[in-house]
């Protein structure tokens, strides 16, 4: 699949904006603040409905208008794809396909696959949990959208489940319904335990010898899930903490607290791996998601790298730039300093400058 254009209007700093790319590499390049990344999160919300930095829709609008609009068209496979998404600070986005309005953003997921690798993937090693648990979800949504049903519903019936533990004290009357609640939430929630475990099986398939061959054969690569509670379980450790959970007035175990793990020799490349280890561990997994998404849709996601070769050594970007491939790829950086000494090939070049395409 390729991004043959996109539009945006009063999406950041861009008043309107039009550009087309070429089907290789498209490299975005320019100072620090001047827009770049927000060209990829405009095409990240075209792919999973949500900003990449965790940006509420609102906060992506121009200071200067209340709505903003992303058009982007798709060629998949032949077919050809518009989707238009329509941002608005006070109500909920509106989105169509081939001009057919949707009702539910979950029916995106798929039209368009991304792979984003940013700075803040480099920190995913070390960074929390719920970064960990961010990752997994947006992979997983934009292949399964099982799993996007589940996700939606488990967490529909974990903030009921919240609320009634929050009002137990002076509604006791409430409590009995707890059982509904809990049902529920072991039926939605065990599905995700289980996607979850697929997911990083079939990841550590690939990773294995993506990772032997960045370290020259030295270190072997595991990514070890770690799920809160194992799925046939999960109902009777609901049960065990309930008290515990009318004390503190939150659901203390599912799915909601998972984690996973990166193990290099049975260490926990966390707490023992070098800077460099750790960096390498993040590349790896990247290296493995393309991989991955790849074999699972049939085809090649786009490819997105914010600003990333700069965070990585000579190295690390060949490594990285060297297993692209024909994969369509969108590429920020301040300088083309990196490409020239790499004697990368750049297809389509720009230069972005105050919101605006300045040449390209």
């Amino acid at each position: 699949m390729i991004i043959e254009s996109i539009e945006l209007k009063d999406f950041r700093n861009y008043k309107n904006l039009s550009m087309e790319f070429d089907s290789k590499t498209n490299i975005l390049y320019g100072d620090n603040a001047q827009g770049k990344t927000n060209i990829l999160e405009a095409v990240y919300y075209s792919a999973t409905t949500k900003s990449h930095k965790g940006s509420k829709d609102r906060e992506v609008i121009n200071f200067d208008s209340d709505e903003a609009h992303i058009k982007t068209v798709i060629n998949k496979k032949g077919i050809p794809y518009r989707v238009d998404m329509h941002l608005k600070k006070n109500k909920p986005k509106g989105i169509a396909i081939n001009g057919i309005p949707i009702k539910k953003a979950s029916e995106l997921f798929g039209i368009l696959n991304v792979v984003l690798f940013s700075p803040e993937d480099l920190h995913l090693i070390k960074s929390g949990p719920s970064e960990r648990r961010r990752f997994l979800d947006l992979e997983l949504c934009q292949l399964d959208k099982i799993y996007v049903y589940n996700m939606v519903n488990y967490n529909k019936v974990l903030d009921q489940r919240n609320q009634l533990l929050k009002v137990a004290d002076y509604r006791p009357d409430l409590i009995s319904t707890i059982d509904i609640w809990d049902n529920k939430l072991v039926e939605y929630g065990k599905n995700i335990i289980e996607s979850r475990h697929n997911f990083i099986n079939s990841l550590n398939e690939i990773i294995y010898d993506i990772h032997r061959n960045l370290s020259a054969g030295k270190e072997e690569l595991r990514i070890i899930y770690l799920p809160d509670v194992e799925k046939d379980n999960f109902y009777e450790e609901l049960l065990r903490n309930r008290e515990k959970d009318k004390r503190y007035k939150t659901t203390s175990v599912g799915p909601h607290r998972d984690d996973f793990m990166f193990k290099i020799a049975d260490n926990d490349v966390r707490k023992f791996g070098s800077q460099g280890q750790q960096r390498t561990v993040a590349l790896s997994l990247k290296l493995a998601e393309i991989k991955l998404v790849s074999k699972i849709i049939n085809d090649n996601p786009v490819l997105l790298l914010d600003d990333v070769l700069s965070e990585l050594d000579e190295n690390r970007q060949n490594q990285l730039l060297n297993n692209i491939g024909d994969i369509q790829t969108m590429i920020t950086c301040t300088g083309l300093d990196d490409f020239i000494k790499n004697r990368f090939e750049i297809d389509k070049l720009y230069h972005i400058e105050n919101g605006s395409i300045v040449s390209g």
